[in-house]
């Protein structure tokens, strides 16, 4: 009996811990979704662990990036957009140009992660119900619709404490999943350690897989999002040190979560040259490595990835908007309510095209990494503002954090133009 209660406060100290988590589960919310999955996936099982580099330095500068956005929000009070449209020249040009180019690259990633979850969705259902292989098109399509019928209808009558619970229940069976099938396959130690050796692949789609990764990793989106939903959470300039633990341990889990992810691919299908290119290649190829049980774990975990990925992708716009104009996001505004309709419009265009949604997928983070640079370099000048600071002094590790990230974003997005037009 003793062991039972024992058990049970352990279980409820883990739940409690869980659902503590504050505003970094919306960052492992936008960046582990069907697009981080797919990526690490196809990179995993097309080039092993050799860019492991890139998503290291991608979650080091992601977690520089939270920690300044968050800082921003509690010490001035405001939200990035506004406080680029208020304090610097020029800067409601820059915002205009900011909230088109990442709800561009978001939409363009929601319609790859509903394609990309209304077809795994159908697997699993054309695997029990033999008569709907006749009728994938239609049965994908119905899917997706019903996807977004549910999730908008929670999105006009969430708050963020919903909208957060309900993230994290997807990240977590996510994060399990995906850890439980690195119990079944795994990569060679040295593998890995090559992984950390910066190079990039000397193939086709080598250099669009390297921005890809960066765009799906280090998304502009949650840096930009992170003052919204540390003002939802109630934090202000108490939470200082709650906030930099906050997004330290998102930027680890990030690193953590999508290294098993690539480590599986690699380790299941790599080796056995079995490049991942469609939906159903996630289950066919790793089936005979691991077995029928690995594969319903990997899927279950890539499926709740894509879920936790859509609510953030619907929230993008309504929220950038909503901080240009006043830092408040209103949720019951008749704004919010259209722009998320509008956005669920958009996520229908790779179902009802029939579109490849792995290929969609991977394009979309391509695009998010070239609006990043100017996202670095606002912040850049609002935290190094001591009047907009209000005499807060912005650490030299953090200011080199912010400037290495710079170049970095720089240099990614050069190579994603280079990438677009050998890929064009």
């Amino acid at each position: 009996m003793s062991e039972l209660k024992v058990n049970n406060s352990i279980l409820k100290k883990i739940i409690a811990i869980v659902l503590g988590f504050g505003p970094g589960i919306f960052a492992i919310g936008y960046t582990i979704g069907t697009g981080s999955v797919t990526s690490m996936i196809v990179a995993g099982s097309t080039y092993g662990m050799q860019l492991l580099w890139v998503l290291l330095l991608s979650c080091l500068f992601s977690g520089v990036l939270m920690f300044a956005y968050g800082n921003y929000a509690l010490i001035t009070g405001e939200t990035a957009l506004y406080g680029f449209k208020k304090h610097i020249k020029g800067g409601k040009l820059l915002a205009i140009l900011i909230i088109i180019g990442i709800s561009f690259g978001q939409w363009n990633s929601l319609m790859g992660i509903l394609g990309i979850s209304a077809n795994m969705l159908y697997e699993i259902f054309a695997m029990n119900f033999q008569g709907l292989v006749n009728y994938k098109y239609e049965t994908v399509l119905v899917i997706a619709i019903v996807i977004l019928v549910v999730f908008y209808g929670v999105l006009l009558v969430g708050k963020y404490t919903f909208f957060e619970k309900i993230l994290v229940i997807f990240v977590t069976f996510m994060a399990l999943s995906f850890f439980v099938s690195l119990f079944f396959v795994s990569p060679l130690p040295s593998d890995v350690v090559m992984g950390l050796i910066p190079s990039i692949p000397d193939v086709p789609g080598g250099k669009m897989m390297v921005a890809a990764f960066v765009g799906t990793t280090m998304a502009a989106a949650t840096f930009l999002s992170r003052p919204l939903f540390v003002k939802g959470k109630g934090w202000n300039i108490k939470h200082l040190q709650q906030q930099k633990k906050d997004a330290i341990t998102a930027a680890i889990l990030v690193f953590v979560i999508s290294a098993v992810i690539m480590a599986v691919a690699c380790g299941a299908l790599y080796h056995q040259g079995n490049p991942v290119t469609q939906v159903l290649d996630m289950a066919n190829t790793l089936e005979p490595v691991a077995g029928s049980l690995a594969v319903g774990i990997f899927f279950f975990g890539t499926l709740s990835a894509g879920l936790s990925s859509i609510f953030p992708c619907l929230l993008i716009a309504p929220l950038l908007i909503a901080d240009y104009q006043s830092g408040v996001l209103d949720t019951n505004s008749k704004q919010f309510r259209i722009i998320t309709f509008i956005a669920c419009l958009v996520a229908l265009i790779v179902p009802v095209f029939g579109a490849n949604p792995i290929e969609m997928q991977i394009l979309s983070q391509v695009f998010n990494v070239f609006v990043l640079p100017i996202v670095i370099l606002g912040i850049i000048l609002m935290v190094n503002n001591k009047k907009v600071m209000k005499g807060y002094k912005t650490s030299v590790f953090v200011n080199v954090g912010l400037f290495a990230s710079l170049l970095f974003a720089c240099i990614i997005s050069y190579n994603g133009v280079i990438a677009l037009f050998e890929y064009f």
